[in-house]
């Protein structure tokens, strides 16, 4: 084959050319073939793993079962340094069935993990009305001890349409075999017209990850900063350890812990040390499809014991790769309760918070890496206290990393 032979010689660019005129043949069988080599190349000879999964996840979009395109797509995963989806896409082939050979290859898979891309990140960008964009209560009033309280239009629920932003960087060293110095660096904000509303955060966190059979243990700390309406709102630093274990061949699970101790600039008396701990299950139903579940508690010791609380709850998602478009759904309940009540309301805070979201993925219309984001969120937050008790609805439309 023409491309064949192009590749044999080094001449990438005719191999490319030839591969890509396969790939828009009305026969699905050959342009599966010239997807797979066209990836194996980029992947194997020209190290575009970015570009090599993108073609993979094209022919899986068309064929899920096709076990040995998603043990490459896998592989691509980790080289990009996207260690959770590789272990996702490793579930999802043992989910489909493998015969003896090929589960051979996953373990092999499984172990070289180790071999991650040094440096990497991702990046969402995406346009959200919201119907509440500052989380805030829509009574014209709030009762304390000593009356009623009229509250101006900052304090009250305010629509609006933000530009969020989230993106995460890493920097990965290799110390030894199975052990690594892992740095990130993460950001989330949410702008909008009125600065006032601005919602800006930045974490870096560092440390070391060991990964042995099975297992990857983490251990990170470093300091966070808060902005909001354009001032500094809190800093803090904390840390953290999380152990990740494969169950079976689906299966995932996860326990973290972290502790932080939180400035607030604003108020001194909401300055706390934070504890959360949480516990996460994950696994692939079939090739396309699975799900997981989520249980944390959360304790914040702040100053005053008004401000102190204790919550807990848990969280569910199913995920469902429909053609060329992965749906994710998600629902989540927490219940919290605070230390004390506080001297200007007349009774202890204790809320009851429902949510639920439904996000879609259009990778038919992917640029590059990139690929067309829809999501709806909902929220209800059940509160003892007006100020705290609110509705919510945010739609969210742009782009995220495909891969």
């Amino acid at each position: 084959m023409l491309a064949g032979k192009a590749r044999d010689r080094g001449d990438f660019v005719t191999a490319q050319a030839a591969y890509r005129a396969l790939t828009e043949d009305r026969d699905l069988e050959v342009r599966t073939e010239a997807r797979f080599r066209l990836g194996l190349m980029l992947a194997d000879d020209l190290k575009r793993y970015g570009d090599a999964a993108l073609e993979f996840r094209r022919i899986l979009d068309d064929k899920p079962g096709a076990a040995r395109v998603r043990l490459e797509l896998a592989r691509m995963q980790a080289m990009l340094g996207n260690m959770g989806a590789a272990r996702k896409e490793l579930r999802a082939a043992q989910a489909a069935g493998l015969p003896s050979a090929v589960e051979q290859l996953v373990r092999f898979y499984s172990r070289a993990l180790n071999a991650r891309k040094p440096l990497g990140g991702s990046i969402e960008v995406a346009m959200a009305p919201d119907s509440n964009i500052n989380r805030a209560t829509r009574s014209d009033t709030l009762g304390t001890v000593i009356g009623a309280f009229t509250l101006d239009d900052d304090a009250r629920a305010k629509s609006g349409v933000g530009l969020d932003l989230q993106g995460q960087g890493y920097l990965r060293v290799g110390i030894e075999p199975g052990a690594d110095l892992l740095v990130r660096a993460s950001t989330d904000a949410t702008l909008y017209r009125e600065p006032g509303f601005n919602d800006i955060s930045v974490a870096v966190q560092a440390g070391p990850q060991y990964t042995w059979g099975g297992n990857q243990l983490a251990f990170s700390a470093g300091p966070s900063r808060r902005w909001y309406g354009g001032s500094l709102f809190s800093t803090a630093v904390g840390g953290g350890i999380s152990w990740q274990r494969s169950v079976g061949k689906r299966g995932q699970v996860r326990l973290d812990g972290n502790v932080a101790h939180v400035r607030n600039r604003r108020n001194a008396l909401q300055t706390a040390d934070d504890f959360t701990l949480s516990a996460n299950v994950d696994r692939a139903f079939t090739a396309r499809s699975g799900g997981g579940i989520q249980v944390f508690g959360f304790r914040e010791a702040a100053r005053d014991r008004g401000y102190s609380l204790a919550m807990g709850g848990s969280s569910a998602y199913l995920f469902r790769e429909l053609g060329r478009t992965t749906i994710v759904g998600t629902v989540a309940y927490s219940h919290l309760e605070a230390d004390a009540r506080l001297f200007l309301y007349p009774r202890r805070r204790v809320e009851d918070r429902y949510s639920a979201s439904i996000a879609a993925t259009l990778r038919a219309l992917h640029l590059g890496r990139f690929a067309p984001l829809v999501r709806f969120k909902w929220e209800r937050n059940r509160s003892s206290i007006e100020i705290y008790d609110y509705r919510r609805f945010v739609a969210e439309f742009g782009v995220t990393s495909a891969f």
